[in-house]
């Protein structure tokens, strides 16, 4: 029973029939929506941008912020987002130092085709670009106290038998910038690397490694690269004449023992016999100079592939004979 003084109402059958065809329509949009959404469309994204990079002498970071703008075809519902967004958050990018040209102190310029290596770093991976619209991108970089230090490496390096180190061993770069206060930057006056050890080596080896930080500083590079020449060699010896140079008219030297022990440590495999044009010699001015007359002996002509030598003995007693 219905209570007195209320009504029940009860839709009628075609009153149904409008709220379910109402319920359809509104879903039937609702699925043409999505759908059409997740359909690609082309439209215009920005984004604003602030720009990392170590530059010598200046900050990390842009000053500035540079709003990117280009179109680009996406999904509707990133052209919607977009549209409705209002406060959008800076998206921090890290250039190439060769990608940033400097066209007033402190200011630095992308220009061109340079932007297009930073297309998925500025609007996503799910966007498409077809053309930039804002051409040149401006950052400003504010001055900071800097100097530059070299780079030192703790090196250990043991090589296999028959096998040495046949050059120098490089750090590319061997010297970084660094970057705080004056007070700071003067404790600094190198940056080291972890300690590099090299055991039974029987080849040439390359890496890189890690800067150690340093409180309160920043440093220009994370990690430096290093090249360590090892080659294969073998060990050659013979007995060579000592030579005598630039004796004046009128005087003689004679040189004892008049021959020396010489060792050579050739790259494998030897194209040619190195100790053939082995000459070595003592320079009389040498011997001039000399206050006990002894002198070491200079090597004239040393052939290409060798790596390293040795002369026994290392002195010669020297007389001179008028």
């Amino acid at each position: 029973m219905t209570p007195k003084g209320h009504v029940r109402f009860s839709p009628g059958p075609r009153g149904r029939e409008w709220i379910v065809f109402v319920l359809s329509v509104l879903l039937a949009f609702l699925v043409w929506f999505m759908v059409n959404l997740s359909q690609q469309y082309t439209g215009v994204i920005s984004v604003p941008v602030v720009a990392q990079c170590n530059l010598d002498g200046y900050g990390s970071e842009s000053s500035n912020t540079v709003l990117v703008s280009a179109r680009c075809r996406t999904e509707g519902f990133r052209l919607v987002r977009e549209f409705s967004r209002r406060d959008r958050q800076a998206v921090k990018v890290k250039f190439n130092k060769s990608d940033l040209r400097r066209t007033a102190p402190g200011v630095f310029c992308v220009i061109g085709g340079a932007k297009n290596s930073y297309i998925n770093q500025f609007f996503g991976d799910d966007a498409q670009l077809e053309a930039f619209i804002t051409d040149t991108l401006r950052f400003v970089f504010p001055v900071e106290n800097h100097k530059k230090v070299p780079v030192d490496v703790p090196l250990s390096v043991t090589c296999k038998s028959q096998y040495m180190q046949s050059g120098a061993f490089r750090v590319m770069p061997d010297s970084i910038t660094v970057y705080g206060s004056e007070e700071k930057l003067e404790a600094v006056e190198r940056v080291t690397t972890g300690r590099l050890f090299l055991s039974e080596v029987s080849s040439s080896q390359h890496g890189l490694l890690k800067l150690n930080p340093i409180k309160d500083v920043r440093l220009s590079a994370d990690e430096v690269s290093y090249e360590l020449p090892v080659s294969r060699y073998v060990e050659l010896s013979a007995k060579v004449p000592v030579e005598v140079w630039n004796v004046p008219a009128g005087s003689s030297l004679q040189v004892y023992p008049p021959t020396a022990q010489v060792y050579l440590r050739c790259a494998f495999p030897i194209a040619k016999d190195p100790l053939a044009t082995l000459r070595l010699y003592i320079d009389w001015r040498d011997f001039s100079s000399s206050l006990t007359g002894r002198c070491v002996p200079h090597v004239m002509r040393l052939p290409s592939g060798v790596l390293d030598y040795r002369i026994e003995p290392e002195v010669f007693d020297c007389i001179e004979v008028h």
